[in-house]
């Protein structure tokens, strides 16, 4: 677990299963060049088929993000990593705080081989605990695409809420708790 904590100390998230590590510029910009060499550093294992194509399409968008900022403030995007192997097997986060609306949009993305095995809706509960540990007045956003029936159900039993629907998704709130 050290080693886990060497990448980001200040921010390290513990699930039953998971652990939840903010990515780094460094690691980021590494991945993006298909060098894994910063993460075995780590003790951290490249999980099957990760990173796959989405999160290689987002890479750049996150890479943005974590050059606005000194160090991850944790409002950009975590690996999830398996306890039991310290493999990667996706990636949970968010793009980014607004602060006018005191809200973030969560994402997430498991590979093939780990799905409907609970992982998604462990690293995404793991994650909004933290921020509303920050904040409970923060609002948490998703959307989805109108035919993905699996992050539709994953985030009603997350409790989200239909906000509203477009021709194309499904925009989600988790409305905030008050103390």
């Amino acid at each position: 677990m050290r080693i886990l904590t060497s990448i980001h100390p200040t921010y390290l998230v513990q699930t039953e299963r998971l652990y939840l590590v903010p990515f780094t510029l460094e690691i980021c910009e590494e991945i993006l060049q298909k060098n894994y060499s910063v993460l075995e550093k780590f003790n951290l294992k490249i999980g099957k088929n990760w990173p796959d194509e989405d999160f290689l399409e987002s890479l750049p968008r996150v890479i943005q993000l974590l050059k606005k900022v000194d160090t991850p403030t944790g409002f950009e995007s975590w690996m999830i990593i398996k306890k039991e192997t310290n493999e990667i097997i996706g990636d949970v986060g968010f793009k980014g705080f607004h602060f006018l609306k005191n809200s973030c949009d969560i994402g997430y993305g498991i590979v093939q081989a780990e799905r409907r095995k609970g992982f998604a809706y462990e690293a995404c509960k793991g994650l909004i605990n933290w921020v509303l540990e920050i904040d409970p007045e923060i609002t948490i956003t998703a959307t989805t695409h109108l035919s993905n029936s699996a992050s539709i159900k994953l985030l009603k039993k997350l409790n989200f809420i239909e906000h509203y629907r477009d021709e194309t998704y499904i925009h989600w709130e988790n409305q905030p708790t008050t103390k």
